[in-house]
C-alpha cells in the first residue's frame, strides 16, 4: 500500500518534547496517509512516558492503529539487513532495524528524523509528511 507510513519513535518523541499531541498531528495527513505501528515503536514511546494516564493515552492510541506483526520473517529480515549492513561498515541500532523491518514487510514508508534509515536498501523514508 503506496500510501501506509509507520512513523519512527523519534516522532512520537520529538512531537512530545515540543509540546504537541503527536496522535493529532498524524490524524492532520490522514486524507493522504494511513498510519501503522509495530511493537518496537511502542515499546520505544511508551517506556519513555514518566505519567501513567498519558502512558495509558499512548497505548490507546496505539491499539487503534494497523500494527505490523514482527514475527519469524521480520526477525529474519532484521538479520538479513544487519549482516549485510555490518559487512558494508555500516552498523545501526537493532530497534532501527527492526523498524526497518516491519516496514519493508508491510510496504509501508518510515517517518522518521534519522538519517541513517536511508542507509536501508528499499526502505522509503520520509522526513515530513506533506
Amino acid at each position: 500500500m503506496e500510501n501506509l507510513v509507520l512513523p519512527d519513535s523519534n516522532f512520537y518523541i520529538n512531537c512530545a518534547r515540543a509540546g504537541l499531541d503527536p496522535f493529532i498531528e498524524l490524524s492532520a495527513h490522514t486524507e493522504v496517509y494511513e498510519f501503522a505501528t509495530c511493537g518496537m515503536v511502542v515499546l520505544e514511546v511508551c517506556r519513555g512516558r514518566s505519567q501513567p494516564n498519558v502512558l495509558q493515552r499512548f497505548r490507546e492510541r496505539f491499539g487503534l492503529m494497523p500494527f505490523i506483526a514482527a514475527g519469524t520473517s521480520v526477525w529474519d529480515q532484521t538479520t538479513q539487513l544487519a549482516w549485510a549492513l555490518d559487512r558494508r561498515g555500516i552498523v545501526l541500532p537493532a530497534p532501527d532495524l527492526m523498524i526497518a523491518a516491519c516496514a519493508l514487510q508491510a510496504k509501508a514508508a518510515v517517518l522518521t528524523a534519522d538519517a541513517h534509515f536511508k542507509q536501508i536498501p528499499g526502505l522509503r523514508v520520509l522526513s515530513k509528511l506533506a
